[in-house]
């Protein structure tokens, strides 16, 4: 069973704001569950984790994807769409004495009427989160959280382990650029989560131990300030273990923070990162290699391990994989185990994903979304455009986080030579006056142009294959749905390869 704090705790306060009901009306076993939002990367993992452990699980997403055809053909029961019924039908089929359990994403809202009605029909309802913390309960958990990099070190992580035999469970805010899922159930007695701090949820949390990248103000939507956030972070401390470890990395002044904290209530705290300091450290860093490959030596407190090598690209990915190491020593994985396991990580999707090449510009798909996401990645990026310009189609994601970070979107986008900025991905909210991806396209330093600002999207796949030329790096960025325009983009590159005049490949 998921621990639950006391209703009065600042914790069990979070907790009903959520919905949650009580920690006794949680079942050992979800054995029966409704998701809203079943399409979503965290919910689609919970969905894949119930499946296999034989629950029985349907769910329902505004539009069909890939992401529910997979789902269907797992045994999922899957509606299309939101409507009160499907918790009616949901709850006539159910069999016996095993309850519906209804698991929502933090994307719904509470006017989602197959929300209101299974608050109609008083059945419990979970925030991810909690599934997830139920889910997690009797493994030896380890929890990736922070506010940048916590997809790729919690995939790392998991092709590290799994290299190494242990076949752990796991669950990912996106999938695996080979295996292509996002969740399974292993196994191993470890089980490795992405801890979503974006609304507090990671608080829901019990693991063992626990890796934070870095810390810094984001989700301000939800969080009042920055004193808000570190405030979480404090807390999350408290979920960990007393006889596990925290993993900080040290060169983030948010995450080094939070060490010795961590010593303070008595477990293990192990820094990462380039300072001399670091219990971990990234030694004789080379990025740029060819294909975009990092490679460095790593040394653990004075002791020589060996050679990283990364196929993903920048030094940010760097520390992210000195993170992985310093965990797996912890779980007592080899050195030599680890930096194999690191060697072969394929990537994870939307995370500088090559999505192809025509015309001679090769087009990458990056989640990025924040202004220290967008610069590390335009850093990485660089080298990899070699003597071609460096192209970058960027989509702001929500209005809040653009009104809140358009001068530092402007300072980071800065870093591309040709810049075309789309207009504001909502994710649910209301607009906000005078803000919009013009915004951030006037904060970009001059020359003024070499910016664009374009809000059809329809017009964004002709206007980049206009911009580009052969030996550009073309990125799309963002949240949203700028990840759907690689393959537009692609199709008129090659018509225009294939238009007369051009020669023919």
């Amino acid at each position: 069973m998921t621990s639950f704090p006391s209703p009065r705790s600042p914790l069990g306060r979070l907790a009903r704001r959520m919905g949650l009901v009580t920690a006794a009306d949680l079942p050992a076993e979800l054995a029966r569950v409704h998701l809203i939002g079943m399409g979503g990367a965290g919910m689609s993992g919970i969905a894949r984790l119930l499946l296999a452990r034989g629950g029985v699980v349907s769910g329902s997403d505004a539009r069909d994807s890939r992401v529910l055809a997979a789902l269907r053909q797992l045994g999922a029961t899957v509606f299309v769409g939101h409507e009160a019924h499907h918790l009616t039908e949901v709850c006539k089929g159910a069999a016996g004495n095993r309850p519906v359990t209804v698991v929502t994403s933090t994307a719904i809202r509470a006017t989602n009427p197959e929300l209101v009605e299974a608050h109609r029909l008083g059945l419990l309802v979970l925030p991810r989160a909690a599934a997830l913390g139920a889910l997690m309960a009797g493994r030896q958990g380890v929890a990736i959280a922070g506010t940048h990099g916590k997809t790729t070190t919690t995939s790392m992580l998991t092709v590290a382990l799994q290299d190494a035999g242990l076949n752990p469970s796991f669950a990912i805010g996106g999938d695996l650029s080979e295996p292509g899922s996002n969740a399974h159930a292993g196994s191993g007695d470890i089980f490795v989560a992405e801890a979503d701090e974006s609304d507090g949820s990671f608080l829901l949390l019990s693991p063992f131990g626990a890796i934070v990248t870095n810390v810094e103000p984001d989700h301000l939507d939800h969080y009042a300030d920055a004193a808000a956030v570190d405030a979480a972070f404090d807390e999350f401390l408290t979920r960990i273990d007393p006889a596990g470890f925290l993993v900080a990395c040290l060169d983030d002044p948010g995450a080094a923070r939070l060490l010795p904290l961590a010593a303070e209530r008595g477990m293990r705290a192990i820094s990462y990162g380039t300072t001399a300091e670091a219990d971990v450290r990234i030694d004789n860093l080379r990025t740029g290699l060819p294909g975009g490959a990092v490679a460095y030596e790593a040394v653990a407190r004075g002791r020589r391990l060996g050679e990283v090598n990364l196929r993903v690209p920048g030094a940010h990915n760097a520390r992210n994989s000195a993170g992985v190491l310093a965990a797996g020593l912890e779980l007592g994985v080899s050195a030599a185990s680890l930096l194999h396991g690191l060697s072969i990580y394929p990537g994870v999707r939307r995370r500088f994903e090559l999505k192809g090449v025509a015309g001679g510009v090769t087009v990458v798909d990056d989640y990025g979304h924040h202004p220290t996401e967008v610069a590390a990645t335009l850093t990485a990026a660089r080298p990899v455009a070699g003597e071609g310009r460096l192209l970058v189609v960027f989509q702001p994601h929500r209005y809040s986080r653009t009104a809140a970070f358009a001068p530092a979107f402007g300072t980071a986008l800065g870093l591309a030579d040709v810049i075309v900025v789309m207009d504001v991905y909502s994710a649910g909210e209301d607009p906000l006056p005078g803000i919009s991806g013009r915004t951030v396209a006037d904060a970009v330093p001059p020359p003024a142009d070499r910016v664009v600002y374009e809000p059809n999207w329809a017009r964004v796949p002709t206007l980049l294959a206009a911009l580009a030329r052969p030996g550009d790096l073309l990125l799309t960025m963002g949240a949203g749905d700028v990840t759907q325009l690689g393959p537009e983009v692609l199709r008129e590159l090659a018509e225009l390869e294939r238009a007369p005049g051009n020669p023919q490949p």
